[in-house]
């Protein structure tokens, strides 16, 4: 995995913290697992990509 790629996996990660935090301590928000599915996909089509 590429420099790019990896920064985007780290982002991902961070980023599913943050929500699961955000949904202990002040509740579940769609748009937010919305938004963080999409980062994911966008996550995963980038490795793809940097690997093809």
């Amino acid at each position: 995995m590429q420099t790019p790629a990896k920064a985007m996996a780290v982002c991902t990660c961070v980023c599913l913290v943050v929500v699961t935090a955000y949904t202990v301590t002040l509740g579940s928000n769609g748009w937010l697992w919305f938004s963080w599915v999409v980062l994911g996909l966008v996550t995963l089509g980038v490795i793809a990509a940097r690997q093809a």
